[in-house]
C-alpha cells in the first residue's frame, strides 16, 4: 500500500477542484441553452481567474518528475529513464525577406572593406566608423580635461591671493 504524503494529497485536491471547475462550466452552458439567457453563476468558484497556461515543455518535464515521484513511493527499480531526456526546443526558421537583409549587409561590409575605406560613411544607419568616432570622444575627453585643470588652477591661484590679501 503506498503511503499518502501531503505532497499527493494537494495534488489530488487540486485535480478535483479543476473537474468541479469544469463540471460547473458544463451545468452553466445547459442551463443557457436550456433557457435561452444568460447563466446564472451559482458557484462562488467561477469568480476566480483562470490560472495561466504552461507551455507543453513544462508540462512535459512536470510529468516526468511525477512519474519518478510515484515509482520512488511504489519501491520502482527502474525510473522512467527515457522519459528523462532533455526536450529539445523548437527550431528559429528565418523569414525570406530577413536572410536577405543580412545578405545585403554582409555584401555592403565587404564592398567597403575591399574598397579599403574606413572612414566611409555606413549605407544603412548613416554613422562613421568606430575608429573615427573613438578618436572623437578620446578629443573631447583631453580637451575637457584641460579645461577642468585650468579652472582648478584658477581658482587655486585667487584663493591664495586672497589670502596673501587678508594677512597682510
Amino acid at each position: 500500500m503506498t503511503k499518502l504524503n501531503p505532497e499527493i494529497l494537494t495534488a489530488a485536491i487540486e485535480g478535483f477542484e479543476a473537474q468541479k471547475r469544469k463540471i460547473d462550466e458544463q451545468i452553466a452552458e445547459l442551463r443557457t441553452m436550456l433557457s435561452g439567457g444568460p447563466a446564472e453563476t451559482t458557484s462562488p468558484m467561477e469568480s476566480i481567474p483562470s490560472k495561466r497556461r504552461m507551455s507543453s515543455a513544462s508540462r512535459q518535464k512536470m510529468a516526468i518528475a511525477q512519474q519518478a515521484r510515484w515509482a520512488k513511493l511504489r519501491g520502482d527499480v527502474e525510473s522512467p529513464a527515457p522519459a528523462l531526456a532533455k526536450i529539445p526546443k523548437p527550431k528559429r526558421i528565418l523569414s525570406a525577406a530577413g536572410k536577405k537583409a543580412i545578405q545585403e549587409a554582409v555584401r555592403r561590409r565587404w564592398a567597403q572593406k575591399s574598397s579599403g575605406s574606413t572612414t566611409a560613411k555606413s549605407t544603412s544607419t548613416g554613422a562613421t566608423s568606430t575608429k573615427r568616432i573613438g578618436a572623437k570622444k578620446t578629443a573631447v575627453k583631453v580637451a575637457s580635461k584641460r579645461t577642468l585643470k585650468k579652472s582648478a588652477r584658477k581658482a587655486k591661484d585667487s584663493s591664495s591671493q586672497q589670502a596673501a590679501t587678508q594677512t597682510a
